[in-house]
């Protein structure tokens, strides 16, 4: 088919972006000071505290009545120091950030081919819960932080149950933040009663040949882990576990092979932030993932994971003092993967 011959040059570029170390310098990134990531979070926090822009969720009705004055910014580094602002206790849903981590878990089952031989991995070009996206490669041109993929991406984690395929998810979640991760129920509940659109993304998917199994059991296990809730600092330690090429650098645990981490990272950079994933990535140049819930993680490969949860939503459905703070620390850090100065001449 077309698709096994197309590679995306999207997706081409954004892989470069997921080296530790960039080709041209050919060295490992400066090291973080103390007092330059402090100064970058006290910065960042004074600058957007008070920003009044977007709008909370409302399509989930439970997710319409969190705190929308929620703000919290949290950073870990790949050698393990914790950096945190604001609010960073505060629980959220997890929302589309789930779909990271599920694709990871899919990669570490299958191995890096199982995607885009099943969903693909290019932009769609169409909002996150699109139909017509599906028809019109017939499901085959996904990727797996779209609904239709994400929803196809959990029906291939493996398991013998509803019970076993959700329990080595919640698990695996939990070895990125390193600490046991549980579910919001009210979030779940009230997600599940208005997720019909996601049941027919799911059918159409199976419909093609994408979803093996049962469709229906596919989208109650997806919805119910975009419910898990989370705090600034668990989304950041599990940035940072990609960040530090799979292990955590809390707990130390190996939570994913370092050589299945590039494949994830690449995804995300083409398609983290729904519609505006590109214009995300021409301003930071990091991998990054958001969700309605109001959470965004970036990664910086080899240096640290970020985080920030900020309820309000733009137009494209991303956080926006999350995008902001991001931005402007990543900015202050020199965390971008592209900024690379010339290498000196030979004589």
């Amino acid at each position: 088919m077309l698709r096994n011959h197309r590679i995306s040059m999207l997706a081409a570029i954004a892989a470069l972006s997921v080296a530790a170390v960039p080709a041209v310098a050919k060295k490992a990134p400066e090291p973080l000071s103390k007092e330059g990531v402090e100064a970058a979070l006290d910065s960042a926090y004074a600058q957007f505290k008070d920003l009044k822009e977007g709008a909370n969720a409302d399509y989930i009705p439970a997710l319409a009545e969190v705190d929308p004055n929620i703000f919290g910014i949290a950073l870990v580094t790949a050698d393990g120091h914790v950096y945190t602002k604001g609010d960073v206790n505060s629980e959220v849903s997890i929302q589309s950030i789930s779909k990271v981590f599920t694709m990871a878990k899919v990669i570490e089952e299958r191995g890096p081919q199982s995607i885009p031989e099943n969903m693909g991995v290019d932009a769609t070009g169409q909002v996150f819960n699109s139909i017509v996206a599906i028809e019109q490669y017939k499901g085959s041109e996904m990727n797996a932080m779209v609904n239709p993929g994400a929803i196809t991406a959990t029906s291939m984690v493996s398991g013998g149950s509803r019970d076993e395929i959700w329990n080595k998810i919640l698990s695996f979640y939990s070895d990125f933040a390193g600490r046991p991760l549980s579910v919001n129920q009210e979030v779940f509940k009230s997600e599940a009663a208005t997720n019909q659109r996601n049941q027919a993304l799911a059918a159409l998917m199976g419909a093609y040949g994408h979803i093996k199994g049962d469709t229906a059991q596919a989208t109650d296990i997806y919805t119910e882990q975009c419910s898990v809730s989370v705090n600034a600092k668990d989304l950041a330690t599990m940035a940072a576990t990609l960040a530090n090429g799979g292990t955590n650098p809390l707990t130390g645990k190996v939570v994913m092979k370092s050589e299945n981490v590039p494949e994830v990272l690449a995804v995300m950079a083409t398609a983290g932030l729904y519609d505006d994933s590109g214009k995300w990535l021409y301003k930071t140049g990091l991998p990054a993932k958001s969700g309605v819930g109001g959470g965004i993680i970036a990664v910086a490969p080899g240096q640290f994971g970020i985080a920030v949860i900020s309820p309000p939503l733009d137009a494209a459905g991303n956080s926006v003092k999350a995008q902001k703070t991001i931005e402007a620390i990543s900015n202050a850090l020199g965390a971008n993967p592209y900024a690379v100065m010339p290498v000196a001449r030979k004589n």
